[in-house]
């Protein structure tokens, strides 16, 4: 899933492919990915781009005339840019086929927004306020954002009594970030997904702070630096020390870096970084140990 690096880097790259162009059309090419009516999809014909900025995991394509096109890429959707598109646009069933929509500019270049897979979460949103998209609406600080400070951290973990894990990938919590990042975030902390919130202290806090904001900037960083939007795939993967790596040694201590696997995701730690050495329990099989 695209998380915060990612989608920030996509939005930049997006404003400066669209700088000085109008958006000539929209194709919806899955309809169950748009979720208003109004304004209508093709109110956005003919509207120059302002730029393209983020919410959390959301895009924000803004026009000159306070429209917004917000994107979420969900688990398994990528946006690609495009010099050229076939005209018209290829029929197809509802439901099948990766393509969902195209954006395509007024030199004819423009942006292609797939789905892959058979379970479809992409969605879409034509609106005049990004507030008025519920995912947007729901969301806390940016970890990278002015916002976010340590004061702001102690506030939002004291008296908490979630899990680590849990609590940096509610959105409402914090924006942006997903299952990998904060894998790795917490391995840099040297935390375990399963503490509480509430028990950290000052020291911990401090190391937990430091971990997301160090991580998401370096990430972001590495995620400028790649090449097209493919390759941003690539470089997210190869920059992450346990998230994704079960059965590898951890890069700080040598250990084998363990999973524990949920319904329909898992999560990565190093025992010896995180935990003290001890396992964690799969929560499918057994009680979570503290």
């Amino acid at each position: 899933m695209p998380e915060l690096p990612e989608v920030q880097a996509l939005a930049e790259r997006m404003t400066a492919d669209c700088a000085g162009r109008t958006l000539a059309r929209l194709d919806v090419l899955s309809v169950q990915v748009l979720k208003t009516f109004d304004p209508p999809a093709h109110a956005l014909h003919g509207q120059a781009v302002r730029g393209v900025g983020r919410h959390g995991k959301f895009l924000d394509l803004a026009t000159a005339d306070d429209l917004h096109l917000v994107l979420h890429l969900a688990r398994a959707g990528w946006i690609r840019r495009r010099a050229a598109f076939p005209d018209p646009a290829p029929a197809r069933r509802p439901g099948h086929g990766p393509l969902a929509l195209r954006l395509v500019l007024d030199d004819g270049s423009g942006f292609e927004v797939t789905e892959q897979g058979t379970t479809k979460r992409l969605a879409a949103y034509v609106v005049t306020d990004p507030g008025a998209v519920p995912g947007v609406a729901r969301l806390g600080p940016d970890p990278l954002g002015e916002e976010f400070t340590p004061a702001a951290l102690a506030a939002l973990t004291s008296g908490v009594r979630k899990r680590l894990k849990t609590l940096l990938t509610d959105q409402s919590v914090l924006a942006g970030i997903g299952n990998a990042y904060s894998d790795e975030i917490l391995h840099a902390a040297r935390l375990s997904p399963y503490a509480l919130a509430a028990s950290l202290d000052e020291e911990q806090r401090e190391r937990l702070f430091t971990a997301v904001r160090g991580v998401l900037t370096e990430a972001l960083e590495r995620a400028r630096a790649a090449g097209a939007a493919d390759a941003l795939k690539a470089e997210k993967k190869a920059g992450l020390a346990v998230h994704g790596r079960a059965g590898e040694r951890c890069p700080r201590c040598g250990d084998t870096v363990r999973s524990v696997n949920f319904a329909d995701s898992s999560l990565q730690y190093c025992p010896t970084c995180q935990t003290g050495g001890r396992m964690l329990a799969d929560r499918r099989l057994s009680r979570l140990l503290k």
